[in-house]
């Protein structure tokens, strides 16, 4: 399904997502990311797996260590895991869990919330 935005609908839709997300984040469903954490959490939930610390630093463009900073707040969150790759004992694995998948789900039911409360 394509979207047929405006900028200005489209720049709406952002400030009202995150305005959603600023006052919802009292709630256990849907923490307060900052946007590199919900970028990494909905490259880790949207992307197929398995992910990496060095390939999620690829992927953004950033540093490892902004990544392992992002994963240990995360963590704290159980929003995600992390294990060390068996195969490769350099590599660390980031795994989904229960409490990740449904906070996606939320912010998933929060952006088409807005998204129709906008027309679009």
């Amino acid at each position: 399904m394509a979207l047929n935005l405006k900028p200005d609908q489209a720049l709406k839709l952002l400030h009202e997502l995150s305005l959603g997300l600023v006052r919802d984040s009292n709630s256990d469903a849907v923490p307060d990311f900052t946007i590199r954490q919900l970028a990494i959490l909905l490259t880790i939930y949207l992307e197929n797996p398995p992910h990496t610390v060095r390939g999620l630093a690829r992927k953004l463009g950033v540093t490892k260590p902004v990544i392992t900073r992002a994963l240990d707040a995360m963590g704290k969150k159980e929003i995600v895991a992390r294990r060390r790759d068996e195969k490769d004992r350099r590599n660390v694995i980031i795994q989904r869990t229960v409490k990740g998948s449904l906070t996606v789900e939320s912010l998933g039911d929060l952006v088409r919330g807005k998204a129709s409360e906008l027309g679009a």
